[in-house]
């Protein structure tokens, strides 16, 4: 009896050790594959793509609802501006100051200068980037049988903003700026008609000299 009892204790150990052992193995792979997932995903959100970002199942569906476009490159457009941001600010905080300190024996009229230079040559690359950028429309917003839409488009801070323009209001750029679709209200806006996929929203938004032109002396 003693040896049965001790068979049965040790069976029952066995056991016990059998499950704790699989429970281990089970919750290291369960938290394994949650660290890949969260490593897989900032590492998509870390890559400049070519196309609009996928969005994830059940994630503002709501709010998307009504959106007919998307820049194919509106997140590199914003991961460059943002660059641009961060250099003209290092430029213009530290310039001087490395300027200054590096060539103790140069003239401090010459120092001004140069750091003077280093400041424009920034500031004036990111005005550059912001003037070439602007017109470009990250997201529209419409639905069929409405006068109006929405687009979203960046500040020079490299936030969205949101603004409303009526159809009645587009107008035919007329400027040689590259990457201008129409004009409304004073503004230029630029779409890629190669991803716009609604050809009759497309057709509004490029209106043709010649339309405008009879349509003005019909008036």
């Amino acid at each position: 009896m003693p040896g049965s009892h001790l068979r049965r204790t040790g069976t029952w150990a066995n056991h016990l050790n059998t499950r704790s052992t699989f429970s281990s193995s089970l919750h290291i792979n369960v938290s394994q594959r949650r660290w890949a997932s969260r490593a897989s995903t900032a590492e998509d959100d870390s890559k400049i793509s070519i196309g609009p970002r996928k969005v994830r199942e059940g994630e503002e569906d709501e709010k998307d609802s009504g959106i007919v476009y998307y820049g194919p490159i509106s997140s590199t457009v914003k991961k460059v501006k943002l660059l641009s941001l961060s250099t003209c600010c290092l430029s213009v905080s530290l310039g001087p100051v490395i300027t200054f300190m590096t060539s103790p024996d140069m003239n401090v009229i010459l120092k001004g200068a140069v750091a003077s230079s280093v400041i424009f040559l920034s500031a004036t690359t990111t005005a550059a980037l912001h003037w070439f950028v602007s017109p470009y429309i990250h997201k529209l917003k419409w639905k069929p049988g409405s006068d109006s839409f929405e687009v979203e488009m960046m500040s020079w801070l490299a936030t969205y903003i949101p603004r409303t323009i009526k159809f009645s209001d587009i107008r035919p750029p007329e400027t040689n700026r590259p990457f201008v679709t129409f004009k409304a209200n004073g503004n230029f806006y630029f779409v890629d008609t190669e991803h716009c996929h609604n050809k009759a929203l497309l057709a509004r938004l490029t209106p043709k000299k010649a339309t405008h032109d009879s349509a003005f002396k019909n008036l």
